[in-house]
């Protein structure tokens, strides 16, 4: 963690708490998904290791990008791309709901992102409106597959 600086909590969950940083060198905004005491817990290191090995293989522009994993005292941080906003905060400030173009550009986001799972056989098995991201471009961005499985054919 010496290479960051802390800059909040944005999530908590189940298995751990994602924290907003900045690199102390470069100034790149990222978020740090810190997992609870991944060496104690056996579910947790699966969940964990199953998350760094998914992510690992997967590189698309509506996933979110997986830039380092390390350890420190036991426990297991994953560094990601900063994505501002998830979908469910989009539609909390509309309350009418999203206009036409906009499902249309999310809708064909989210399948884009989707394909490219299922054509590298993952199936990411928690996609709801916490797990899919917007940054501020508009991209959509699919997020935690702390739940996700390999498909085997």
């Amino acid at each position: 963690m010496e290479n960051y600086e802390t800059l909040g909590v944005i999530g908590e969950g189940t298995y751990g708490v994602v924290m907003k940083a900045r690199h102390r060198e470069t100034g790149q905004l990222v978020a740090i998904k810190k997992f609870k005491e991944s060496d104690e817990d056996e579910q947790v290191r699966k969940t964990s290791l199953r998350e760094v090995r998914v992510l690992k293989q997967l590189r698309h522009d509506n996933i979110i990008s997986l830039l380092e994993v390390f350890r420190r005292k036991g426990k297991l941080y994953l560094v990601f791309e900063y994505v501002d906003k998830t979908i469910l905060e989009v539609l909390e400030q509309r309350p009418n709901g999203l206009d036409e173009n906009d499902v249309r550009r999310f809708t064909y986001q989210l399948l884009r992102g989707t394909e490219y799972c299922h054509a590298h056989n993952i199936m990411h098995r928690d996609i709801k409106p916490e797990n899919i991201l917007i940054s501020k471009n508009g991209t959509l961005k699919l997020c935690d597959f702390g739940f996700a499985r390999t498909m085997s054919i």
